[in-house]
């Protein structure tokens, strides 16, 4: 097959990003029965910056306007922010069956997520985490998130903060063309 040279690469890089993930064995799947990182779509391309945002999430706005290769990038990052959202799945089945109380399984997973959050981040740019720890900041007081006591407040148990710290945000999935879905474990 011969691509036309007036092809642009960029219109390339999401389904070049796909295929390559899929030949790699990552965890990107198409399947109606996969799980974990599914690439929905081909990436949307870049907008204007000046193009209102429909979204109140300012990461979601901030993903509309980057480059194709940053997006690219930013889908990279994450699926692998869904494998640490699978490897968190994994530990309280672990620690479920080693006798854990909800507590400790609920502090124990959202020390996991705002050390997931700390692994990703380091693969973005100082702007796209500056955004994040700004909304974090200002919803939280902490620059990583919501800590397991103030889920606990805002959710009254300890099964609740579990399933929390094991949410992924729908609009930047939707966003980076991905859709999340548990692993059986």
């Amino acid at each position: 097959m011969r691509f036309s040279s007036t092809l642009p690469l960029r219109a390339l890089l999401p389904f070049v990003a796909a295929v390559a993930l899929l030949a790699t064995g990552g965890t990107a799947a198409t399947a109606a029965d996969a799980c974990g990182s599914i690439i929905t779509a081909p990436l949307a391309p870049p907008v204007p910056a000046d193009d209102p945002c429909p979204s109140t999430d300012p990461v979601v706005c901030r993903i509309r306007v980057l480059p194709m290769d940053e997006k690219v990038e930013a889908q990279r990052t994450r699926i692998r922010y869904h494998d640490l959202l699978e490897a968190m799945h994994r530990t309280e089945a672990d620690m479920r069956e080693a006798g854990a109380s909800d507590e400790e399984i609920a502090r124990e997973l959202v020390d996991m997520r705002n050390q997931a959050k700390e692994i990703t981040r380091a693969g973005m740019t100082p702007e796209e985490v500056r955004v994040l720890e700004e909304r974090n900041m200002a919803k939280y007081g902490n620059p990583l998130g919501p800590t397991a006591d103030q889920l606990y407040v805002k959710y009254g148990s300890w099964q609740k903060v579990t399933d929390a710290s094991m949410r992924t945000s729908y609009a930047v999935d939707r966003e980076l063309a991905l859709e999340y879905r548990p692993c059986p474990v």
